[in-house]
């Protein structure tokens, strides 16, 4: 492997967590303020996005994380199918 790809995991580990929240906080926001089928669309590519980290990082996450990971994931796919009806 070239020093210049790097894998998802590494990337992932070197992103600034202070960075990631406030997007990932704006994104929230847009979604649930933009009007019906946009906002739940937007909810839902979220939620899969986050589905896709946590199948990502699952081996390394202590259960209680696991638990935590779920249920927000849960209550996001919830609201955006609220949204979308």
């Amino acid at each position: 492997m070239q020093r210049t790809q790097r894998t998802l995991p590494v990337r992932l580990a070197r992103a600034n967590p202070t960075t990631i929240f406030l997007v990932t906080l704006v994104l929230v926001l847009v979604g649930l303020f933009a009007p019906g089928v946009v906002g739940g669309a937007l909810l839902l590519a979220l939620a899969a996005a986050g589905v896709a980290l946590l199948l990502t990082t699952w081996p390394v996450q202590s259960p209680a994380t696991r638990v935590i990971r779920l249920v927000m994931l849960t209550l996001l796919v919830t609201v955006a199918l609220a949204k979308l009806l």
